[in-house]
């Protein structure tokens, strides 16, 4: 018998099908959580598509025009939505919890305090309880949103034009609790220099979190 290194070809019909079965149960998974889940658009190729017509908007971004009224826990839902299509994940904050989205360098001194998502880009999004306005340390920075009422975040396992979006800290390992806003804010604002030259323009997150 001959070994051979080689990949066995599998139909792309079948990876999109394992790709919305994998979106479709870390969905139902959120909601059965009490997370609200709404559609992304998903990506081919380098852009983003959401299925409506003429859509300018080649980023991440909900894929009905009404996301925030459709969120749901509900699960015939949501299934319904990952029926025909691998739509990224977006959950939607301000209710169950809000998000701190920072860059690498601050999130590491928070590490392993509650939930927290990775971008391949680079971009952290901690998950906390809700209602805590950033602190002055953090709203002064233009590299530094908190998603609040209004926004959504993509979680895993949804994909980036630079990779998949990761877990670096499960909902499973810590029991699904969120850490209260204000600790976490204490810890990242404890990385701040005043003096640092920031790169990464606010408007980016913001524009994605109006899409």
């Amino acid at each position: 018998m001959q070994w051979t290194s080689r990949q066995p070809f599998v139909p792309t019909s079948v990876l999109d099908r394992l790709d919305r079965v994998r979106l479709r149960r870390a969905a139902l998974r959120f909601a059965a959580h009490g997370w609200s889940v709404t559609p992304g658009a998903y990506l081919t190729g380098r852009r983003f598509h959401c299925g409506q017509p003429g859509c300018p908007i080649t980023g991440c971004h909900p894929a009905l025009d009404s996301w925030a009224d459709a969120a749901t826990c509900d699960p015939a839902r949501i299934a319904g939505w990952w029926r025909h299509h691998p739509h990224s994940v977006l959950l939607t904050t301000g209710e169950s919890f809000d998000v701190l989205e920072v860059p690498a360098i601050l999130a590491r001194r928070a590490p392993g305090i509650g939930p927290a998502a990775v971008t391949a880009g680079g971009r952290w999004m901690f998950l906390v309880r809700p209602g805590r306005p950033l602190c002055t340390e953090l709203d002064r920075r233009i590299d530094v949103v908190r998603h609040g009422t209004g926004s959504w975040i993509p979680v895993p396992p949804s994909r980036m034009p630079e990779g998949q979006v990761r877990w670096e800290v499960s909902p499973d390992q810590v029991g699904w609790q969120l850490p209260d806003a204000e600790m976490v804010q204490e810890k990242l604002a404890g990385a701040v220099e005043p003096a640092r030259t920031l790169i990464i323009p606010r408007q980016l997150s913001t524009s994605r979190r109006a899409a």
